[in-house]
Parts: structure tokens; sequence; C-alpha cells
């Protein structure tokens, strides 16, 4: 069984106990949150998909962390006019662990 559900202008494909991050939500470690997002689920071998979203499906996930990603460095170069501009960037996250997909 599984879904696909829509967080943070992304799309993603969960199963049961899979561990996904995703844009931060404003939500504390430990607290359960409910995805009704849903756009498709496959449940013994029968796709339904919504138009856009499945009517009653839910995704339910519990919050492990939230926390930031790992630093990339932006970089702006123009060739002879001296110009350089070095930027850091880390961006924020979720960590998700799906407990329960209903629909």
């Amino acid at each position: 069984m599984y879904a696909i559900i829509e967080t943070g202008g992304k799309q993603y494909r969960v199963s049961q106990g899979d561990v996904l991050r995703v844009e931060k939500l404003p939500y504390a470690e430990g607290e359960v949150v409910e995805l009704d997002k849903v756009m498709a689920v496959s449940k013994d071998g029968e796709l339904t998909v919504g138009k856009p979203y499945v009517e009653g499906a839910k995704v339910m996930a519990t919050v492990l962390q939230n926390g930031k990603a790992d630093k990339i460095i932006v970089l702006k170069y123009k060739p002879k006019k001296n110009y350089r501009k070095k930027q850091g960037h880390r961006q924020p996250f979720t960590e998700l662990q799906i407990d329960n997909i209903e629909g």
C-alpha cells in the first residue's frame, strides 16, 4: 500500500514506515501531523486517483525532527569586472515518519 501526497509544493510517494524530509512544517518534534492532500492511493493493487485530491484520504505522520540541511555555497562571478559574491544557504526541513495511510 502506498500513497502520493503533496506538501511544500512537492509530491512524494510514501508507504507505511517511510522516513522522509519535507519542507519545514510548523509542528514540534513528536507531534502527529495529518496530511490531507493525497493525490493517489494504491491499496491491494487497486489505484485510486483524485481530481486533484482523493476525498476522505489522509496520511498520518509523526515529526521526528526539525532542522537545517547541509550548507550549500552560492557563488556569483563576472569575469573582468572584479565582481565576486559568495553566499551560503541552509534549507530548513522537517523529517516525518509515515505511521498510517487511510483511504
